[in-house]
């Protein structure tokens, strides 16, 4: 196939778009692969189809070689499914509603484990059908509060979703363990830095759950791994509960007058000036107990306020709360929250008024590094009074342990293989053991080997298309433009011609014409009125990894021939330079 550029659907900008954040986003703008439509919603231009069906080619291919069936349902979905399993509910403000003419709600689907559920349920009957591997690569719509990077994070994008359906867990551990090759086949293939991390099932349900994570300094996910091979997702990460320590010798609990004082360093700083440590040493933010209020807001509209005690050392991680307490949204404890609880001094709050058994009735959960017998400087529950020496299990209890303090550079891992050191990523991938809540939502059961109803065990794998685009490009550039990875590429060579004669526009389309011949995509500059640097910063754009010059070395015979991703320039005699090309681009 031969693109000819005078033709081509195609314009670069050279200026970055005002709203791009990230270099993918810059680059696939200006190079013209896709269009802003809307917010988080894109168009994409004939060059940049072009990448996102190699991308999805890829993605098809791998999940065939496992013996997956690819099918399409539909995008707009009726209401009954999800409100068998819940779903119409907890995605709350996320999910596209509307109803049709005769007022039945239907929604635009943001993912489909209802229904393959469905038509399995429909089709199915014995464990003889089973295992069975089903997916589909299709648009999903979420309402995405914030969408932002281009492609990156959108409110339409293009997703490959695939479920297994088997007759047990062990049925199941082997189709995952299928997905899993696969997914690495398709990310070694895709042409990026990826890690795979432990992570949270969230909303999704299930048991183990793992992400396959871009490695991306603009990356929305903090992951950690240590030197022993521990890499897990920061909202997956598990503290261990700190162990019991003796209290015996603690004094009794003290309150001390402690103005001016509603922040952790004001605290310290005045403890240290007023109030020195018996055994000599300062007092530092580990020593203190911070209280922190937050409001959960369910799917429902309901409000829950919830009080989180940390170290005053460790901050709130927002990401890990909010995994914690799915489907619910945190949201911040505001003035109007303050007043209806009069009982909290704000700046001062401490455990006495906090818990199920205390004065407010909000739930109190505190850090695992808290341990039973450990000793604590905290608000006295009086505007300007700290308590000292109020010891977790003597003086106050707690409604249960949560997983939301930060995980910090240098933490112990949990499988004790070393220190923790975080990275960013852009999930591309998420695998799930999914289990029984699908099909126990939807009585998806099958007859077993004694003719006994069974309920069918399943798993759930998904792969961002449309990200995988951007997280390619986020890997792949240079400070001239994109670097595609050959396989990704919206064609195998660019071909230019350049100057004012015919000369090197006929030899050039001669070449396209055996590149075609020889089954190889020829993007070729064939404008007539456009400049050599004009042709040469739109060949470096775009990114296709090999590009051809027919220009002022044709006098000598010669054809210059570039490679992007190791930027050497080549002359080649004219006579060779096709099996040249296609040597470069076959290996």
């Amino acid at each position: 196939m031969i693109l000819r550029m005078s033709s081509l659907f195609l314009r670069t900008l050279r200026e970055d778009p005002a709203d791009a954040e990230v270099p993918s986003h810059r680059l696939l703008v200006r190079a013209g692969y896709i269009r802003r439509a809307a917010p988080g919603i894109y168009t994409w231009l004939p060059l940049g189809l072009r990448v996102l069906r190699n991308v999805e080619n890829i993605v098809r291919d791998e999940m065939n070689k496992i013996g997956a069936q690819e099918l399409v349902f539909p995008a707009l979905l009726p209401r009954e499914p999800y409100e068998a399993t819940g779903r119409w509910t907890e995605y709350g403000p996320n999910l596209f509603r509307l109803k049709d003419r005769k007022g039945a709600d239907m929604l635009l689907g943001p993912t489909h484990e209802e229904m393959f559920t469905l038509v399995v349920k429909d089709l199915y009957s014995s464990y003889k059908d089973l295992p069975l591997s089903i997916y589909q690569i299709q648009n999903k719509y979420r309402d995405e509060a914030r969408p932002r990077a281009g492609v990156l994070r959108g409110r339409e994008f293009v997703m490959k979703d695939s479920y297994s359906f088997d007759i047990d867990q062990d049925g199941l551990q082997a189709s995952y363990e299928l997905h899993r090759k696969a997914y690495i086949a398709i990310f070694d293939r895709l042409g990026f830095d990826y890690v795979i991390v432990k992570a949270m099932s969230g909303a999704m349900g299930g048991s183990a759950s793992e992400e396959f994570l871009a490695i991306a300094e603009n990356g929305e996910d903090t992951f950690v791994r240590s030197p022993g091979g521990y890499a897990a997702n920061v909202e997956a990460v598990v503290v261990s509960q700190a162990a019991p320590v003796d209290a015996s010798g603690v004094p009794a609990a003290e309150v001390v007058d402690t103005p001016d004082t509603p922040t952790i360093d004001t605290l310290v700083d005045a403890l240290n000036a007023k109030h020195p440590r018996t055994d000599g040493r300062e007092w530092t933010a580990a020593d203190t107990l911070k209280n922190v209020l937050v409001m959960l807001v369910n799917p429902d509209g309901s409000r829950e306020p919830l009080a989180i005690g940390v170290p005053g050392d460790r901050a709130i991680d927002e990401k890990r709360l909010g995994a914690q307490v799915e489907p619910a949204e945190v949201v911040a404890f505001e003035e109007a929250d303050f007043a209806k609880h009069p009982e909290l001094a704000k700046g001062y709050i401490g455990p006495g008024v906090l818990g199920a058994e205390n004065t407010s009735k909000i739930r109190y959960l505190l850090d695992p590094r808290i341990a039973e017998g450990s000793a604590w400087v905290t608000g006295a529950d009086k505007t300007g009074f700290h308590v000292l020496n109020l010891v977790y299990g003597r003086d106050f209890t707690a409604d249960g342990t949560i997983q939301a303090a930060e995980v910090r550079d240098g933490d112990e891992a949990p499988d004790g293989s070393g220190p923790l050191s975080s990275a960013r990523g852009i999930e591309m991938g998420h695998i799930f053991q999914l289990g029984k809540k699908y099909a126990e939502a939807l009585d998806l059961k099958v007859l077993d080997q004694n003719g006994k109803l069974v309920t069918v065990t399943m798993g759930s794998y998904g792969v961002g298309v449309t990200r995988a685009v951007a997280a390619i490009a986020e890997g792949n550039h240079d400070e001239l433009g994109l670097i595609w990875p050959r396989e990704i590429a919206p064609a195998d060579i660019h071909l230019v011609a350049t100057g004012k004669d015919s000369a090197p526009f006929e030899a050039a389309a001669k070449i396209a014409a055996e590149l075609e011949a020889r089954g190889l995509t020829v993007l070729y500059d064939d404008r007539e009125k456009v400049t050599a640097g004009v042709k040469f910063k739109d060949a470096e754009l775009l990114g296709v990894p090999t590009i051809a010059v027919v220009g002022k070395g044709l006098t000598d015979g010669v054809v210059e021939v570039k490679d992007r991703r190791s930027n050497t320039r080549v002359d080649v005699p004219l006579a060779e330079v096709v099996d040249h090309l296609v040597s470069a681009v076959r290996g």
